[in-house]
């Protein structure tokens, strides 16, 4: 199938399949986020410290190490195409050492090389999949919209797929508790198969599409070609532009993931319940975006789109803290606050998933930027280049986590409803501000993007112009 081709919409099996790719990702992140430091720490008897501190430097290793995975999946040649081997031999091991991360076979607590070693395999051959499928998206489709179509499904299947397995996990595999040892070796075998099923499914979904040699044959490997190849990627000026706006968001959310217990417990005061009514919230979100995001592109655009989502996120999500701190808003830990609660998470919520997902549309578009300047496609490059901006900006929003609780002096034996009212006070006016200075910073540079409709469409123009003019070149050399 030829590039020229891609240009219409692209076959529903297509979008399924190549959402359906993204659930590992999904399993991963809620494993990783919620259930990992409270089963080696309160089950397993591992120090707190030392579990964060392992998860935050498998984290960098896996920031730096995915730029090289990107190389590698661009320069793969078979005749399945760059993308399709990594995501037949990647999931087997990943499901493996996931399954190994949830039953670690010692009895005491594991050691810090054991968990660190197994967090970095996990994250390099969860990128082993992920790369590459995130990067089958410019190669399937041209199309400016149906980019964000694709992305639209990737997103809706990851975080469907996450909030399901979190649901069963709380409702099911640790009914008897979250200290329930059973209960965590079961999502571990689930969480597993789950990965491995539908990863080879996804791969398989596509094949017939996809699976083909490459266009060019690249030169053989080496390290110093493959470090200049990410260089020269990295360099593009939209990725840079991008990275820039990209950045201040991702320190955003890992900010807001480490204190979201903190903030529901402490300044909102959620009950069980609340807690249980939360994953269902964000999930209506994602629906929401997904039914939603394809006209505003076509109408706005996606640089439009990304920029003004990135301030309404911001000003929904601020607007219940500001209004505690005024004494205007109802009791906390009732049913009117945390009903009005979810009504702004809600709405905030929405406007995050859209500035998601258009950014990793808007990465897309790099790729024919930077084909038209090299001559040489690099959708693995510049889509690990985005999750190492994602990785590395996520760790410093830990740090600033810690800041924030550090700083506002919260006692570490605290419990809701105990904790005095300027240190609640100081937590909130402190997340406020950085929430504000960051949102207004990665809004500023999505904004000027360089590349929306009208740029992209003329670019294809010329690609295919270029290439028509070697074809015929080529038939008329004697």
């Amino acid at each position: 199938m030829t590039a020229q081709a891609r240009t219409g919409p692209l076959p529903l099996r297509i979008k399924l399949a190549n959402g359906f790719g993204s659930i590992a990702f999904g399993v991963k992140d809620n494993g990783f986020s919620v259930f990992l430091l409270t089963f080696y720490n309160l089950v397993l008897g591992m120090e707190a410290w030392l579990v964060s501190l392992a998860l935050v430097l498998a984290l960098i290793v896996d920031a730096f190490v995915d730029p090289l995975l990107g190389n590698l999946s661009d320069r793969t040649y078979t005749r399945w195409g760059r993308r399709l081997p990594w995501l037949y031999l990647a999931p087997l091991p990943l499901g493996i050492a996931w399954y190994v991360l949830w039953s670690p076979p010692v009895d005491g607590p594991p050691s810090f090389a054991l968990l660190l070693g197994m967090a970095i395999l996990i994250r390099l051959l969860l990128s082993a999949c992920e790369v590459p499928s995130a990067a089958l998206v410019p190669e399937l489709t041209r199309d400016y919209d149906e980019r964000t179509t694709l992305f639209r499904f990737r997103y809706l299947f990851g975080w469907t797929g996450g909030l399901a397995l979190l649901f069963l996990t709380y409702s099911v595999f640790l009914s008897d508790g979250l200290l329930d040892r059973d209960g965590y070796r079961i999502y571990g075998l689930v969480g597993a198969i789950v990965i491995v099923v539908t990863t080879l499914l996804s791969a398989l979904g596509q094949h017939k599409f996809v699976a083909r040699y490459p266009d060019a044959k690249p030169p053989p490997f080496s390290l110093k070609i493959a470090f200049a190849e990410i260089v020269e990627s990295f360099s593009e000026r939209a990725f840079l532009i991008f990275a820039l706006g990209a950045v201040a968001a991702y320190i955003t959310q890992g900010m807001t993931f480490a204190l979201s217990n903190y903030l529901f417990y402490f300044v909102w005061e959620f009950t069980e319940g609340a807690l249980a009514i939360y994953p269902f919230v964000l999930l209506a979100s994602v629906i929401i975006v997904f039914l939603s995001l394809g006209a505003l592109h076509r109408r706005f655009g996606k640089i439009r789109v990304a920029s003004g989502a990135t301030i309404l996120g911001a000003v929904f999500w601020l607007i219940p803290y500001g209004l505690r701190l005024a004494g205007m808003w109802p009791e906390v830990g009732g049913t009117i606050s945390t009903a009005m609660l979810f009504a702004f998470v809600l709405v905030s919520n929405c406007f995050t998933v859209m500035v998601l997902v258009s950014a990793s549309s808007m990465v897309a578009e790099i790729v024919e930027a930077f084909e038209e300047r090299t001559g040489r496609r690099a959708e693995g490059a510049f889509y690990s280049g985005n999750w190492f901006v994602q990785k590395c900006a996520t760790g410093l929003g830990i740090l600033a986590a810690g800041t924030v609780v550090s700083l506002s002096g919260l006692p570490s034996d605290a419990t809701p409803g105990s904790v005095a009212a300027p240190i609640i006070d100081s937590v909130i006016v402190q997340y406020c501000v950085m929430i504000t200075v960051l949102g207004a910073f990665s809004a500023w540079w999505l904004a000027r993007f360089p590349i929306d409709r009208a740029d992209h469409e003329a670019r294809l123009a010329a690609l295919d112009a270029a290439a028509r003019g070697d074809l015929d070149a080529n038939t008329m050399a004697p």
